[in-house]
Parts: C-alpha cells; sequence; structure tokens
C-alpha cells in the first residue's frame, strides 16, 4: 500500500481529521510500522493526494490529521475492452489496470468466455471496487476507474461499440495479426484484448468492421495477465 486511500465517510467532524479502523489500519501497524507523528502518503477517493500525520496508532484506530494539496497521476487515454477471464485472472488484471491508469474497463463476452464466469461473485460491485481500490493504492491514485458489464458480444459490437471507439485508435490483439502493436501512441486508444485463446475469426471480424486494426506482440502467446501491461506499456 503506498497511498493510503480515503473515503468521506473517515473524515471526523472537524474535516481535517481521519479515524481508520480495519484493514488499512492493520496495515499501518504492521507494514508501515508507523508510530505517532509520522507521515504517510494519504488520497481522498476522487479527490486529491497528499499526507496524513499520525496522531494516534493503536489496535483499536488509526487517527491522523491530513493535508491534501496535489493532483493525481494522469489517467491513461485509453479505453480497455477485455473478455472476460476467469475469476483469478480477473482480480489481478484489474488491479494492474487500475495501477496502470486505465480509467474505462468494459468486461464482453466472447466465445471462449465460459459462461460460468459470469455467473462469479467477483462480478460484483463491492468485489470488483476491492480490486480497483488495491489498483489504486498501489499506483497513488485516487480517481476510481468505471467497470462496464457487456455479456452479449455481437450485440455490444454493432450497437455501441462504434460510438465507443469514435475518435479513438482502435486495436484488438490478435496473435496471428501481421503487424505489430504500435508504440508511444500520441492519440487514444481503445484496445480489445480477448480471453485465452484470444477471439476467433468471426469476433476478429466483427471488430475489424468498427474500425479495430489487428496488432500482435509476436509469436509468443501471453496469459491476459502479462499481456495487458505488456501493451499498456508499449503504447503508453
Amino acid at each position: 500500500m503506498n497511498l493510503i486511500l480515503l473515503f468521506e465517510e473517515d473524515f471526523l467532524p472537524d474535516g481535517r481529521q481521519v479515524r481508520l479502523t480495519g484493514r488499512r489500519l492493520e496495515h499501518v501497524r504492521t507494514v508501515h510500522r508507523a508510530k505517532t507523528g509520522d507521515e504517510l502518503t494519504v488520497g481522498l477517493l476522487g479527490g486529491r493526494i497528499g499526507s496524513g500525520r499520525v496522531l494516534r496508532l493503536d489496535k483499536e484506530a488509526l487517527e491522523m490529521e491530513v493535508a491534501l494539496d496535489r493532483d493525481p497521476p494522469p489517467p491513461l487515454p485509453l479505453t480497455l475492452l477485455l473478455a472476460l477471464p476467469r475469476p483469478k485472472v480477473l482480480r489481478r488484471t484489474l488491479q494492474t489496470a487500475a495501477s496502470m491508469g486505465v480509467k474505462r474497463i468494459v468486461l464482453l463476452n466472447a466465445y471462449r468466455v465460459e459462461k460460468s464466469y459470469w455467473q462469479s461473485p467477483m462480478l460484483g460491485e463491492e468485489a470488483l471496487r476491492e480490486q480497483l481500490v488495491l489498483g489504486l493504492e498501489q499506483a497513488r491514485d485516487t480517481a476510481l476507474p468505471e467497470i462496464e458489464l457487456r455479456p452479449r458480444f455481437k450485440p455490444f459490437v454493432e450497437d455501441e461499440l462504434p460510438a465507443l471507439a469514435g475518435g479513438t485508435r482502435a486495436l484488438v490483439a490478435h496473435p496471428a495479426a501481421a503487424g505489430p502493436c504500435p508504440r508511444a501512441s500520441e492519440e487514444p486508444v481503445t484496445l480489445a484484448i480477448g480471453p485465452e485463446g484470444g477471439f476467433i475469426p468471426y469476433e476478429v471480424e466483427k471488430l475489424s468492421e468498427c474500425g479495430f486494426a489487428p496488432v500482435t506482440l509476436g509469436e509468443r502467446i501471453l496469459r491476459v495477465e502479462a499481456a495487458v501491461p505488456a501493451l499498456l506499456s508499449r503504447l503508453f
């Protein structure tokens, strides 16, 4: 936890002090090993970043006086379309995407996505939010990404995707693509990444009809949690 993420309900009536319990308290006690008078990096969800001076720290609570004086890192100019991976992979991928600055993620269906994945408790609002918060804490960010669920591939691609990707450089990661993934894009990007095994030809064709250019990272087939940071770091 490189940043202690604060929520509005953490603030005491004076508006300058916060009181934390639970996971964040235990992390500060056991990992940061802070003591009274220490300063920790904090940030308000959806707001600014600053420092928190420890006023009290024991087994019951952490109390700090906070000053928020700077903006969070700028977001990546990217929308990520991600074929829904299995729940354990989804947890890691969401944390990675959030820590790298992705602010809009669309989880979509594909032929090779197991139907059972859409029934996972991992897709609950609180479960998704938990993984995004962990990613923000890692990267010292406060802007929570938006996640949209699209369990029907064809209606989404035909009815929504053209407008969603409009005005951006639209790319679909595909191992068999002829061209390499571009480097250091100077324009906003909409990036589609398929499931393990990739999108099937029909899906690549439908994405291509929406203006998506197939690109590759080479001959090696990467797992989703490896492909996401590899592609993002190459693009930005």
